[in-house]
């Protein structure tokens, strides 16, 4: 059974919105450190954005104004919401879990989900 689901990815013109959901059974209000990071084609894997034990956000400056991430502890999700969506987001997208704090790092991956956005 795998630990952590990516769903919600596609392919959408410049300036659409997406949806990006993760499901996991980590996902609840003790849960540590997680967050969606992606890999365009060809290139390194970046941090997109993390929401650490104590509720704090960090986002890329790429996606600062843009990107929302946000945890539903009941329903054991983490969602990231992706508005005006540009060329440059296209890539595979992971969503990651670590352990007590996000200095310590991500110790789960999930699957990815691919994002296309067409200009």
């Amino acid at each position: 059974q795998e630990d952590l689901v990516e769903s919600g990815g596609g392919s959408v013109q410049a300036g659409e919105s997406l949806r990006l959901s993760c499901a996991s059974s980590r996902f609840t209000h003790s849960s540590g450190c997680a967050g969606w990071y992606r890999q365009p084609l060809g290139k390194e894997r970046e941090e997109v954005a993390t929401i650490d034990r104590d509720g704090s956000t960090i986002y890329a400056d790429s996606v600062k104004g843009r990107f929302t991430l946000s945890k539903d502890n009941a329903k054991n999700t983490l969602d990231l919401h992706m508005n005006s969506l540009k060329p440059e987001d296209t890539a595979m997208y992971y969503c990651a879990a670590g352990g007590s704090w996000c200095q310590y790092g991500m110790n789960r991956w999930g699957k990815g989900t691919l994002v296309t956005i067409s200009s």
